[in-house]
C-alpha cells in the first residue's frame, strides 16, 4: 500500500542535543568540509526520526568558499560576504568551480553517507544561482534586495552574467553529488520569492530552465524550492525541475492544481506549528495529507526548515503522524 514520504528541510541542526554539542568545537562550516563529521550528522535524523529520506548536510556557500569568494557565516547573522560583488570587474571572481579539486569533500561525504544509509535515498542539494547572486551583490542577508535588484533592473546584462556563472556552479556541485550517490537533487533557491512574477519569468527563468535542463542529465529526481512563491508558481512549473516545493502561505492543493498533474509537489506545515500542542500538528499535518488525497506525487515535508526551538519529539510524532494519516487517506 502507497504512503506519503516524508522527511524535513534542516531535519539535521541546531534542534538536536548532538549537533549542538559538536558545534560547541565545530564552526558550521568546518563540518561540511569534513567528510567525516558531515556523514555524522547527516545521518542522525534518519536514525532518530525514521524519515523517508536524508539530505546532505551542508550550506548553500560551500561552493563559493570553495571557489576562493571571501565568506563565512556568522552567528545570528547569516552569510556574509568581505567583498561584495557590484560591477563587471567583479564578475572574473566567480569562477569555474572544479568540484574534485576545489570541494572533493563534498563528493566524498556523500559517498560516506550513501554507504551508511543501505536504501534510504540521499537527497544532494545546492542553492539556486538567484540567491547566491543575493548573497554576493548585497554582501549579506537583504529584506529588500535592493543591490541585486538594482543591477537586475540598471545592467541586466551583468546581471544576467553573474546568473550563467552561479547557474554554472550550481551544476557542477550538484553533478558532483549525483555521480558520488546522491538519489534526488533540491536547489534551494530561497530568496526569489522577492520578485514580481514579471520579473522572475524575464530574469530568471530562463536560467532555470537552462539549469534543469542540463541537471536532467543526471538521470535523478529534481526539486526546486522558494519561499513565499505563491505567485511564482506557475512560472517555477515551466523551470523544468520534477518537484516543486511549497511553503505554508499557500494551500497545497491550490498550488498543486497551479503547477499541474505531470509535476509532484513537496510540503508544506508551518515549522512553528511544530510548537504547538500536539492536537494542533496533528489536524494541521492530516489536513494537507487529506487535501493531497487522490493525487500522486506528493512529499510532506515543512514549508521551511526545522526551527532550533523544535522539540525532536514533536518530529518523530510528526512522522508516526504522517504515515499513519496517509495509508488510510
Amino acid at each position: 500500500m502507497e504512503r506519503t514520504p516524508v522527511w524535513f528541510m534542516r531535519q539535521a541542526g541546531r534542534y538536536q542535543p548532538q549537533y549542538r554539542r559538536l558545534r560547541e568545537r565545530l564552526r558550521l562550516l568546518e563540518i561540511c568540509e569534513r567528510p567525516d563529521v558531515c556523514t555524522e550528522v547527516t545521518l542522525l535524523p534518519v536514525q532518530e526520526l525514521g524519515v523517508d529520506a536524508a539530505i546532505l548536510f551542508s550550506d548553500i556557500t560551500v561552493p563559493l568558499r570553495a571557489v576562493g569568494i571571501g565568506l563565512d557565516i556568522v552567528e545570528g547573522v547569516g552569510p556574509v560576504v568581505s567583498e561584495p560583488l557590484r560591477t563587471a570587474d567583479d564578475l572574473g571572481r566567480v569562477r569555474t568551480l572544479v568540484p574534485d579539486e576545489d570541494e572533493p569533500y563534498v563528493a566524498e561525504a556523500v559517498r560516506q553517507i550513501v554507504a551508511e544509509l543501505r536504501g534510504v535515498p540521499l537527497i544532494g542539494f545546492a542553492g539556486g544561482p538567484f540567491t547566491l547572486a543575493s548573497y554576493l551583490v548585497e554582501g549579506g542577508p537583504s529584506r529588500s534586495y535592493r543591490r541585486l535588484k538594482g543591477l537586475m533592473w540598471q545592467d541586466p546584462k551583468l546581471f544576467g552574467a553573474l546568473l550563467e556563472r552561479l547557474a554554472d556552479m550550481t551544476e557542477r556541485h550538484l553533478a558532483a553529488q549525483a555521480n558520488a550517490g546522491a538519489g534526488a537533487l533540491q536547489i534551494f533557491d530561497s530568496w526569489i520569492g522577492c520578485l514580481s512574477p514579471g520579473d522572475y519569468r524575464r530574469h530568471v527563468l530562463p536560467v532555470m530552465q537552462r539549469l534543469f535542463r542540463r541537471l536532467g542529465d543526471l538521470k535523478v529526481p529534481t526539486i526546486y524550492f522558494g519561499v513565499e512563491t505563491a505567485g511564482l508558481l506557475d512560472a517555477m512549473a515551466e523551470s523544468g525541475a520534477d518537484v516543486i516545493g511549497v511553503d505554508w502561505r499557500v494551500d497545497i492543493r491550490a498550488a498543486a492544481d497551479r503547477i499541474g498533474p505531470e509535476l509532484a509537489i513537496q510540503g508544506n506545515l508551518d515549522p512553528a506549528l511544530l510548537l504547538a500542542p500536539e492536537d494542533e500538528i496533528a489536524q494541521a499535518a492530516k489536513a494537507i495529507v487529506r487535501a493531497m488525497d487522490g493525487r500522486r506525487g506528493h512529499i510532506f515535508n515543512l514549508g521551511h526548515g526545522v526551527l532550533p526551538e523544535t522539540p525532536p519529539d514533536a518530529l518523530r510524532r510528526l512522522v508516526e503522524i504522517v504515515r499513519q494519516e496517509s495509508l488510510h487517506a
